[in-house]
């Protein structure tokens, strides 16, 4: 995977394609081996931000490529430039490695080479990408999916997970940790975006579940049951059930466990407590009931994302 190829145009976002053009660019001063031969392709100039980019090739040079990098697409709603998709998918039939950072996927997407596959993108786009692209597997939960030829990445600091991860599997450990160590920041990053996603209350105050909500996340300390929320209000199990998919997406109870999870991910954040104490608090009963829903939900244990979350500022 000698040769790697930044595919950009009008629309990319800077700071991905930064990040490949730093990791891919040039090789840190302890590499002796031979690093990648970098290229930036597209129309020339394009704009990219605030910034007017110089390519140094043409699209159609993407597929002589071993790698190709395809940087964050600005713009969701609009569709990425028919040829970029083109020149990327025929990369891609060429033999080329094709890896997205950010919403860089839904011109991976469009070209169809998620079709069938496993991919990400940032957590705020991945129901987007589901809809426009229902061939595709979205995964919001993690930092990047690997599929052997074709990688895509989480948003924006995951592209440099997924950059780093590239120069693992070309170079081994030992090289990308050096990379990281260039760049201040960790080799490898356990969990998922998951850890970064808000979670918001349904926002139709029109809805029959409307009171029950705020009900519901004044007593999150409570061991409270699907039949607790129906009763509160006042309809059948049956009923809430098809009335929480309609306004929040998922089931009473996996909805309630988010709130506990959220809940608990804010006492973390800005109490001293212990995992004990919260544990309590968000009527998950023991720390090893609250440590294995949090692992699960959040993809690393309460204390780890304790130190990497907690605010100073937030100290009672």
């Amino acid at each position: 995977m000698d040769t790697v190829a930044l595919a950009v145009t009008d629309g990319m976002l800077h700071f991905e394609l930064s990040v490949a053009y730093e990791i891919f660019g040039s090789a840190p001063d302890a590499v002796t081996t031979p690093w990648y031969r970098l290229s930036v392709c597209g129309p020339s100039p394009v704009r990219v931000g605030r910034f007017l980019l110089e390519p140094d090739h043409g699209l159609d040079r993407l597929r002589y490529a071993d790698t190709v990098i395809v940087p964050g697409w600005a713009d969701v709603d609009v569709d990425p430039p028919a040829d970029l998709v083109d020149a990327v998918r025929s990369a891609h039939e060429a033999g080329a490695r094709v890896a997205s950072l950010c919403t860089g996927a839904f011109v991976l997407a469009a070209a169809g080479l998620l079709d069938g596959r496993r991919a990400t993108t940032h957590w705020a786009h991945t129901d987007l990408l589901t809809d426009r692209h229902p061939r595709v597997s979205v995964d919001p939960d993690v930092l990047y999916v690997d599929n052997g030829s074709v990688l895509t990445s989480a948003g924006k600091a995951a592209a440099l997970d997924l950059c780093l991860h590239l120069v693992r599997l070309d170079h081994g450990s030992s090289i990308a940790n050096t990379v990281a160590r260039r760049l201040v920041v960790p080799p490898h990053r356990d969990g998922g975006q998951a850890q970064f996603v808000t979670t918001p209350l349904p926002a139709r105050t029109d809805h029959p579940l409307a009171a029950l909500f705020p009900w519901v996340l004044e007593r999150l300390d409570h061991p409270l049951s699907v039949e607790d929320l129906a009763r509160q209000a006042r309809m059948s199990s049956r009923n809430l059930g098809r009335h929480f998919r309609s306004v929040a997406g998922t089931t009473p109870l996996r909805w309630l466990l988010t709130q506990r999870i959220r809940r608990a991910q804010e006492l973390l954040e800005t109490t001293d407590d212990t995992v004990d104490a919260i544990a309590s608090a968000t009527g998950m009963g023991t720390a090893a009931t609250l440590r294995r829903h949090f692992n699960r939900a959040v993809g690393v244990p309460p204390d780890s994302y304790r130190r990497t979350f907690r605010s100073p500022a937030g100290r009672p």
